[in-house]
């Protein structure tokens, strides 16, 4: 029997230098990798020079690690959907030099929340807005893919539905740069109830009939503190919150996300290995 191509890991540390993210996903056994590109509490960063883009090219490459299984995640601050114009351009200008970072470092998908109106605009609205700053960003960056999160829905933020995400593509000029990624935390807690293999297969369902499911490029792998559709974003390690075993070996056996980035980002760091090892057993894949 082939073996799956299932590749897990997590949101590593670049503190020191983003050439030491790939040595850290390494040194947990991970086999995928999320990261920052710069500092994500800042809006503006030094530009790389070109010995910081070859030291993280090596750490790729003697780690084993290609495009395919990085996904860099963007900054918190970004935030398309604001009302507040200069919010809105320095979100733009935040998410192109990011993405420009990403296409630098030779990876592809940069991952990102898509924002929120705080109330202030109506769902269409907001939508559209953060559509046209997809393309602001998109048109100043040659290369690369920005990846739409779902999201829990906490406060007014796009995302929580799936829809949101596709309203979003379709509103783009350049759909064909745009793609998705699920976090089973933010599903759960926006009401997709994903406890079971079937709950499972009624989001992936949704997926293939919103976005289309070759728009679904990764995943984020979380457990929820939070109940069902209570839209509170709160992490959990894998099994111990409310979505539990069942719903993830159900993930797990998916044979749609072999060849995607599946990325942990629970709360408890010091658990990374055991859970990457757990996660790979499920798969069926050599721990």
């Amino acid at each position: 029997m082939t073996q799956r191509t299932v590749f897990i890991g997590a949101h590593v540390s670049a503190a020191g230098g983003v050439d030491n993210a790939p040595r850290n996903a390494q040194a947990i056994g991970a086999t995928a990798l999320s990261l920052f590109t710069r500092n994500q509490r800042q809006w503006n960063a030094k530009p790389y020079d070109p010995e910081t883009v070859d030291a993280f090219r090596a750490a790729m490459a003697e780690a084993g690690y290609t495009a395919g299984q990085a996904i860099p995640h963007a900054s918190y601050l970004v935030n398309l959907g604001s009302t507040d114009d200069e919010i809105w351009e320095k979100s733009i200008a935040g998410l192109s030099d990011e993405l420009s970072r990403t296409v630098q470092l030779g990876m592809v998908y940069l991952n990102f929340h898509p924002g929120t109106s705080k109330g202030e605009w109506d769902e269409e609205t907001t939508l559209t807005r953060i559509a046209a700053g997809v393309d602001r960003v998109l048109n100043q960056v040659e290369g690369g893919i920005l990846v739409l999160e779902n999201t829990a829905g906490q406060g007014s933020a796009m995302g929580n539905r799936i829809e949101h995400l596709q309203r979003i593509i379709e509103r783009s000029t350049v759909p064909e740069r745009v793609a998705i990624c699920i976090d089973t935390c933010h599903a759960f807690a926006a009401g997709y109830d994903i406890r079971t293999g079937d709950g499972w297969n009624d989001l992936m369902k949704t997926v293939e009939t919103t976005t289309g499911l070759d728009k679904l490029v990764a995943l984020h792998l979380n457990d929820s503190t939070g109940a069902l559709g209570s839209r509170k974003d709160r992490h959990k390690p894998i099994g111990d919150g409310e979505i539990g075993m069942e719903g993830f070996t159900a993930i797990m056996h998916d044979t749609r996300l072999d060849g995607k980035p599946i990325i942990l980002e629970t709360p408890d760091v010091e658990r990374w290995p055991q859970e990457i090892r757990m996660l790979k057993k499920i798969a069926g894949i050599d721990p």
